[in-house]
């Protein structure tokens, strides 16, 4: 396995990995501060559009290297 090779697999999963520690840390957020059903989506919405654009930048790199 090269170092490219393994610094993007660690990238990858290493993210992935943060991602689902930010969407727990929405999660209890909106739990402790009681924001309800609205707020608890609003949340997750605007905190999930970070993770869209970073998935759409990956996208757009893999696009672009063609």
């Amino acid at each position: 396995m090269t170092e490219e090779t393994f610094s993007n697999i660690s990238v990858t999963v290493l993210v992935g990995g943060l991602i689902a520690f930010m969407a727990f840390i929405v999660w209890d957020l909106a739990k402790k501060s009681k924001a309800g059903r609205f707020g608890t989506m609003m949340l997750f919405f605007v905190l999930g559009l970070g993770v869209v654009a970073f998935l759409v930048k990956t996208v757009l790199v893999e696009f672009l290297k063609v």
